[in-house]
This record gives C-alpha cells, structure tokens and sequence, in this order.
C-alpha cells in the first residue's frame, strides 16, 4: 500500500509522540507539559534542518506543545548530539541524528564525546538517504566490480 509522504510523516510523528508520552507515563506526569527542545546537529537550511522542522511541527501538532527547533553544528553533527546525549533523559530534550552521528562519527573520530548506542534510544527512521560511490572519468573502472578489480 503506498501512502503520500506528508501522511507517512504524521504516521512517524504519532509513533514518536506515542514513544515519547509511554516514557513520560512511567514518570507520572502528562507529556509534553513544557516546550520540547529538538536539537538539529547541522546548520539551518540544510536537508536534515528542513526535516527536522517538519517533524517538529507535526509532533507539537499532535502533542499539543511546542517543538523548539535548536541548531547545533560542528564536529559533523557530534557537538549536538552531545548535548543531547548529557541533556536530562526527560524527553524534553530530542535529537534529529543521522548516519553521520550514529555510524560515521564513531569510525571517523578517535574519541566522541558520547556513545551512540548507549546514550540514544531510538524512536523511529523517518527517512533514508540515498548514497552512492563515483569516480572520476579517467578512472577504466565502469561498475563496482571492475573498481574492485582495479584496486
């Protein structure tokens, strides 16, 4: 069954505000009583910013408070996802993370500053990013195999 992206973003967004109001459940009080702060660790304009404030939109929507969109660059994404990482585990502090913070700062960065795995609970992809290999013209190699070949 396919659906319109816009509706898979509401789906996403009642998934995570149902993850979030379980959490909050456990402590006693009604989730969101307060602004939630989603930390984007790129800059603004950019596709995971755009993403990001889409989200936040839907969820204070159907949460009914408001997602304070904060951009926090640098270190390729790990200055935000840090500050999320030592934020309260309340819920009020969120983190829009990527591939980037979550699988290729760990190789990249000798010592991070937070553990992607043990610092994060995941609630839900709400994208996927195409990646893809190239190489320059001059190079004989004309598919992955023949590069391998080459190499």
């Amino acid at each position: 069954m396919a659906i319109s992206r816009m509706t898979h973003a509401a789906m996403l967004a009642g998934i995570v505000g149902l993850a979030l109001a379980h959490t909050a459940a456990q402590a006693q009080d009604a989730y969101p009583t307060r602004p939630v702060r989603m930390v984007i660790p790129f800059a603004a304009g950019g596709p995971t910013d755009i993403v990001g404030r889409v989200m936040g939109a839907k969820m204070g929507e159907l949460l009914g408070q408001t997602f304070v969109i904060e951009n926090r660059t640098g270190a390729g994404g790990n200055i935000g996802a840090d500050a999320v990482a030592k934020a309260a585990g309340d819920g009020y502090a969120v983190l829009m993370a990527t591939v980037s913070t979550h699988a290729i700062n760990p190789g990249l960065y000798k010592h991070m500053p937070y553990d992607p795995i043990r610092d994060f609970i995941p609630l839900g992809r709400v994208g996927v990013t195409p990646t893809l290999l190239g190489v320059t013209n001059d190079l004989p190699a004309t598919d992955f195999k023949s590069l391998i070949a080459l190499l």
